[in-house]
């Protein structure tokens, strides 16, 4: 949706410099772009030229675009996988990452299929190191939830458990989310017949969207600049 008058004032007016940032968008639908667009690219969109706008290198995925085999490796080739675009394509922007959302649709309550896929395959690096300091150390998480059923919050809840657990550190606010009426009908971003577009309107997924953009733009320069998630008590070292 386009950015509203509140969403535009807060970018223009602030002064703080996140351009040291880097961003990943994530993007989990079940379609691949060549068979239609996403209702959760739509949303991710959002946060995406929020960060943007505000001086962030940002990046954007859609997993269903690329052959990541099912796992819990770093590189599932070595596991007998004939394909395996993780370690090659999409890991390698997870690492230079600053910030890392999932965007996910609800199906049955739940996370899509492929957001099960890429926690697992996150989770595959979760033992990794860097200067003695699990490698996820130092990035921040956010979600982002679409769907016509309920579920933003279990969802919301799955992924930032699962971010926070392999390493991630999760500001408040840290995801958003929009849903319709319970049942078949029109999902977000569908343009109606007077010409609206579905859950643009929704005040609340617009402050919650701007809230989760901005915490994690905060946290994350905060970590940045201060050298990451301070060395003392969690270096592995001292537990081997």
């Amino acid at each position: 949706m386009p950015l509203n008058e509140t969403q535009n004032r807060l970018i223009a007016e602030n002064t703080i410099d996140f351009s040291n940032l880097k961003a990943l968008f994530i993007n989990t639908t079940l379609t691949p772009t060549e068979r239609g667009p996403s209702h959760t690219e739509d949303l991710m969109r959002d946060s995406m030229e929020i960060m943007e706008r505000c001086g962030v290198a940002v990046e954007y995925l859609r997993a269903a675009d690329f052959d990541i085999a099912v796992g819990i490796y770093p590189d599932m080739r070595e596991q007998g996988a004939a394909k395996d675009a993780w370690p090659d394509v999409l890991w390698p922007k997870v690492q230079a990452a600053d910030i890392l959302v999932l965007g996910s649709p609800i199906w049955l309550g739940e996370e899509s299929s492929i957001c099960r896929i890429i926690i697992e395959r996150l989770y595959a690096h979760s033992g990794q190191t860097v200067d003695d300091q699990f490698v996820f150390f130092g990035k921040t998480g956010g979600a982002i939830i679409t769907g016509n059923e309920d579920g933003i919050k279990h969802v919301a809840k799955t992924i930032l458990y699962s971010l926070q657990h392999i390493g991630c550190t999760i500001p408040p606010q840290a995801d958003t989310g929009w849903i319709g009426d319970a049942g078949p009908g029109p999902s977000y971003g569908d343009t109606l017949e007077d010409g609206k577009h579905v859950g643009y309107d929704n005040s609340y997924t617009r402050r919650t969207l701007t809230f989760m953009s901005f915490n994690l733009m905060h946290l994350a320069k905060m970590m940045r600049d201060n050298g990451g998630i301070p060395a003392y008590g969690n270096q592995v070292s001292h537990w081997q």
